[in-house]
């Protein structure tokens, strides 16, 4: 389970490496304009729409980047299945489509189903379609139906598979975002500790999409909060409205970027300057804008024991502001746009103690993550793979023989066709799947001069070749079709 979801979190990186540029671009855009959002000027409305572009259809990124990174092929069928199935199942599960199938009304719909494109159902229909490109990618139909065979199979099979899908979430989905709705007003009568409670949840189910449930009652007028609405209207009680909003400016500006800032820190050496370029990029689009996305998807299904540490300190913040009514608002995410811009408004309290709490954040944050990923070795961004070892698995021969030549005596090695069920690789290693471990000639696979070998399950094996492996993951794929 655990290697799964290490997958997912590999597999997330391609379009989260896009976001951090995204939110950059739109807090610039809110800072030129930060009530028009654009209306009030054309510069920041070019901005704020360049960004919103990758940032509002983060799901559908999630769908095909997850798609390609779960197929056991990088191949671009499996990309258009993970398109195909999020089309279906939001299509299908959209608001009017769900009007018509139950034969109300749009306007009685549960609200639920507004909120249908979020990145749980992307990550979704991105699972759906490597599980069909896995499957169907090579299977034959009859000639009278063969130029559907193979690959342009997948997306069909996924299309098919999205409707079963949508059927169970036409009934699930709206149950558990009501649920969480009633469980968010029972918590809102609880203070302090109900700040804190709220804080650690909706970080919690940001994967989901369903923390969307939580925010409309605390932020909006769902319960008669309005934490949001108020707080900029200037309604409310002094160091009470906004003690939903506030505790986040602590974690997002000071306490995420010291967690990029430790993941830096304990990256393999031969991989600190790839997830250097992440990790600032993400780290100072939490900073400025409050965009945390890039930052917690890195690590979210990688090492998902430090995510729950995330949502604890997260939940945490949010009591001690609301504890000590220290207040501040945010009109788009709680970065350093929005602390500026709502400072100065009537009902904001003492917000420069939130800075205070803000560094004071960034060391726990800094430490505690540093510990928690050496003491028990997670996956973070720069630490999957034996990146020490890497450049000793460079092969010295010129041409692209070389990598040939290589490919073949690993695949050898492992036992061929006969014992190999499946081939993937990531940034230096090539993961496979055999029948028979006892198959495989570990003596010939190192031969070919890769620095190491992993054993990691009774029918998986994990071949170090390094920074070139995907010159020779291409060249086991050709031998295998």
């Amino acid at each position: 389970m655990m290697n799964y979801l290490q997958r997912i979190g590999r597999s997330l990186m391609l379009p989260v490496a896009v976001l951090p540029a995204a939110a950059i671009l739109m807090g610039i855009g809110y800072w030129i304009d930060p009530t028009g959002w654009g209306a009030e000027n054309s510069v920041a409305a070019f901005l704020i729409k360049a960004g919103s572009s990758i940032i509002d259809n983060l799901p559908i990124l999630f769908a095909v980047g997850v798609a390609l990174g779960m197929a056991k092929q990088k191949d671009g069928s499996a990309a258009l299945a993970g398109l195909v199935a999020f089309l279906v199942i939001t299509t299908i599960l959209s608001t009017d489509s769900v009007a018509m199938l139950k034969g109300i009304k749009a306007g009685d719909v549960n609200p639920a189903f507004e909120k249908i494109k979020n990145p749980f159902v992307g990550i979704l229909s991105g699972l759906v379609a490597s599980m069909m490109y896995n499957r169907f990618s090579h299977v034959k139909l009859p000639d009278a139906l063969a130029f559907f065979s193979g690959k342009r199979l997948v997306p069909i099979m996924s299309a098919v598979s999205m409707l079963v899908v949508s059927l169970v979430m036409l009934f699930v989905w709206p149950a558990i975002f009501t649920a969480l709705v009633s469980f968010g007003e029972a918590i809102s009568k609880m203070g302090f500790a109900g700040a804190g409670l709220y804080g650690f949840f909706n970080r919690l189910l940001i994967p989901t999409g369903l923390h969307h449930a939580l925010n409309s009652v605390f932020w909006f007028d769902v319960a008669g909060i309005n934490d949001i609405g108020n707080f900029w209207a200037g309604k409310g009680t002094k160091g009470v409205t906004g003690m939903y909003q506030a505790g986040y400016f602590p974690v997002m500006m000071f306490g995420l970027p010291a967690a990029a800032l430790a993941m830096y820190h304990t990256a393999k050496t031969k991989q600190k300057k790839q997830v250097a370029s992440l990790m600032l990029a993400a780290g100072f689009a939490s900073f400025f804008t409050g965009v945390t996305e890039p930052l917690e998807f890195s690590f979210m299904f990688a090492a998902p024991a430090l995510y729950v540490v995330h949502a604890v300190l997260t939940g945490i913040s949010l009591a001690i502001a609301s504890l000590f009514h220290w207040t501040a608002g945010f009109g788009f995410s709680a970065g350093f746009i929005d602390f500026v811009l709502s400072s100065r408004l009537p009902l904001a309290n003492k917000p420069y103690m939130l800075i205070v709490q803000g560094l004071v954040f960034a060391v726990i944050y800094y430490f505690l993550f540093r510990f928690l990923i050496t003491k028990f070795n997670l996956s973070t961004p720069g630490r999957s793979e034996e990146a020490e070892a890497a450049d000793a698995a460079e092969p010295t021969a010129a041409g692209n023989d070389r990598f040939a030549i290589m490919a073949a005596r690993i695949y050898e090695g492992l036992g061929g066709d006969e014992n190999v069920t499946s081939v993937d690789n990531c940034v230096t290693r090539l993961r496979v799947e055999v029948k028979d471990m006892d198959t495989v000639d570990k003596e010939k696979i190192k031969s070919t001069g890769v620095p190491g070998i992993n054993v990691v399950g009774p029918h998986s094996i994990q071949v170090i070749v390094g920074t070139s492996v995907q010159f020779v993951a291409d060249e086991i794929d050709k031998i295998r079709k």
